[in-house]
């Protein structure tokens, strides 16, 4: 069998998806708050993400972080999770998005730029600029939820140089780990683009997992795919997504 991802070696390069462990189902989410200026469909009201988590609950499903989910699947123990994450660290998750989690009694991961502490969404060309958490806001975070990191600035990490690549990943979790005060287990690539190089450089950099979007034979422990959920998922878009995840991703190695 397969070796699970929390017990993979640092810096081991990532291997190709088993052909029989089915893909874990891995929830996206960015912002949340007002969505009335949302061109890149990032955001979603604390209204419609408590419905959404609600509909998780009404099915028997819980949000976890997804350390805690790759960890239940290695120990055959998966059934019924479903990893949350919260992409680029946006200072109205304490606000918003954590008292929704714990009304739920969810867990989840947040992704967060160490690089850009009380910065804002520069990357961005369109739309509000959106606030990100301080150096305090990660801290507050990291005593609901797991804190992983979504590198240092948000660039493309297809497109960076090498010592930006290792400024991106292994710098990116040295900060994080000292800001935290524990270790960081996750990454999460800007942008979802992801390539040989990128994987290779996060193992490198000793994480455990990463996630992607759409990673195609990338897919594994440091490339898993993740669903994009958005203010216009109602209950019968999630029914839709959450029964055909399985029809549109690879398997992943060392999540049974």
């Amino acid at each position: 069998m397969a070796a699970s991802v929390d017990s993979a070696a640092p810096g081991t390069r990532a291997t190709p998806a088993s052909p029989t462990a089915p893909v874990p189902w891995v929830a996206m989410y960015h912002s949340v708050g007002d969505c009335s200026d949302d061109p890149y469909r990032i955001t979603v009201t604390p209204a419609r993400l408590d419905r959404q988590l609600g509909w998780l609950r009404r099915r028997g499903l819980r949000g976890v972080s997804v350390a805690e989910l790759l960890a239940a699947r290695a120990e055959g123990r998966g059934r019924g999770l479903v990893g949350l994450t919260f992409d680029d660290g946006y200072a109205d998750f304490v606000d918003h998005a954590l008292p929704v989690l714990r009304r739920h009694g969810f867990g989840a991961t947040l992704f967060v730029l160490p690089g850009r502490l009380g910065g804002d969404n520069a990357w961005d060309p369109l739309g509000p600029r959106k606030p990100l958490l301080t150096a305090d806001g990660i801290r507050e975070a990291a005593a609901g939820v797991e804190i992983g990191s979504h590198g240092l600035t948000h660039v493309d990490l297809t497109k960076a140089d090498d010592t930006v690549l290792r400024a991106e990943t292994a710098g990116s979790r040295a900060l994080l780990e000292e800001l935290a005060g524990a270790p960081v287990a996750g990454f999460c690539y800007p942008y979802g683009t992801v390539d040989r190089r990128a994987v290779d450089a996060v193992c490198a950099a000793g994480y455990r997992y990463a996630c992607a979007i759409d990673p195609g034979p990338l897919t594994g422990p440091h490339a898993l795919p993740r669903l994009h959920i958005g203010q216009r998922d109602t209950a019968v878009r999630l029914h839709l997504k959450y029964r055909l995840h399985r029809l549109r991703r690879r398997p992943v190695e060392g999540t049974p």
